[in-house]
Parts: C-alpha cells; sequence; structure tokens
C-alpha cells in the first residue's frame, strides 16, 4: 500500500490528492504519514510529502490549493520582478461566486472578479514541470495603474518604471490591455515621461 502512494507522491511533484487514494487502507496509510511528519495536509483532500515535493516552486503549490484562480496583483509583480514590494499574501483572482476552503497556511488573499476580467490575460506557464496559471506581463502592469488608488501611487510607479526597462516589454499588447480597461489615457503619460 504504502509504495503505491509513495509512487503516486513521486510521480506527482511530491503531491497527492483524495482522488488517488482507492480505498479506506490507504486513507488510514496517509494518516499514519501524517502522524510521522513525512506528509503535511495542505487542505483538504490535498497532501504534500516533504521527501518528495520541491520547495522551489511555491507558485506550483499556490496554484494546487486554489486550481481555478490566477495569480494577480502582487504575486504578479513579483513574480515577473517588477516590484520589491513583497506581501505578505500570494494574491489570488477568482471568478465571482467561486466557493473555496483556504488552509490557514500559506497565506492567500482572494480577489473575485468577474470571469471575462479573469479571462483576459490569462496563461498557463510551466515551470520544472509544474503549471503555474498568472496574468500575462502586461496584463500585471495594466491591473497596477487600474488600482493604483488601492496600492498607492509609489508602487505603481515602480511596476511601470521596471516595465519599461525590460527586453521583453511588448507596448503593442499593453495598449491592448489598457484600452479593454479603459485605463489608456491614464497609463499613456506615464509610459511616455518613462520611455
Amino acid at each position: 500500500m504504502k509504495n503505491r502512494i509513495t509512487k503516486i507522491f513521486i510521480k506527482q511533484n511530491g503531491y497527492l490528492t483524495s482522488k488517488n487514494l482507492k480505498n479506506r487502507t490507504e486513507q488510514y496509510q496517509i494518516k499514519s504519514m501524517i502522524d510521522t511528519g513525512e506528509v503535511v495536509r495542505i487542505k483538504r483532500g490535498l497532501y504534500k510529502h516533504l521527501r518528495y515535493a520541491s520547495d522551489s516552486n511555491d507558485w506550483a503549490e499556490i496554484c494546487r490549493i486554489v486550481p481555478s484562480g490566477v495569480l494577480c496583483l502582487f504575486s504578479a509583480w513579483q513574480y515577473y520582478e517588477l516590484s520589491t514590494t513583497v506581501s505578505p499574501f500570494y494574491h489570488m483572482a477568482l471568478e465571482n461566486k467561486s466557493k473555496i476552503i483556504l488552509p490557514e497556511y500559506p497565506p492567500i488573499l482572494i480577489y473575485y472578479w468577474n470571469k471575462n476580467y479573469i479571462e483576459m490575460g490569462k496563461i498557463t506557464l510551466t515551470e520544472n514541470g509544474e503549471k503555474i496559471n498568472i496574468c500575462t506581463l502586461e496584463k500585471a502592469v495594466c491591473d497596477a495603474v487600474k488600482f493604483r488608488n488601492k496600492i498607492g501611487m509609489e508602487i505603481m510607479t515602480e511596476v511601470l518604471k521596471n516595465y519599461v526597462k525590460r527586453n521583453d516589454r511588448n507596448l503593442n499588447d499593453l495598449m491592448k490591455y489598457a484600452k479593454n480597461l479603459r485605463i489608456h489615457n491614464i497609463i499613456k503619460p506615464y509610459l511616455q515621461s518613462l520611455i
């Protein structure tokens, strides 16, 4: 039994869900592994094997906890190295009316947005064989401008300055998002002063 469970943990980069368990015996085996400290219960139905899970990809773990969510705002800015501000929370966007039970740790802050807003600029990246849902670089920049009154002008300016310095920036895409979000008249003067 334990051998089959261990193989699943290895195959799934150190993670296992209750769907992977075939019977009560395997459920007891997981409980035993939790009791011995080999395995940590991240949330109901999601388990992490401390020996086989890589600690290097926290983003993937967050996306496993909130599979329908998208990394946004401070988490996206940190991922793209647009801001030096490190939030104590992981920031994720979820569709309005979604229901989710979050674990106590890691701390996740959920934003309930409409489906169109979340789907606009949503991409799935693969890092070290793990998938993460995140907004595009340009959408992340537009979010900084859109939510400038909530996050502060200082952070918005830092995000814009760091974006302009990037070699992979795409100003055409940025302005397309800005037009869709109705902030192109706001973002344009900032960009002109920085470029």
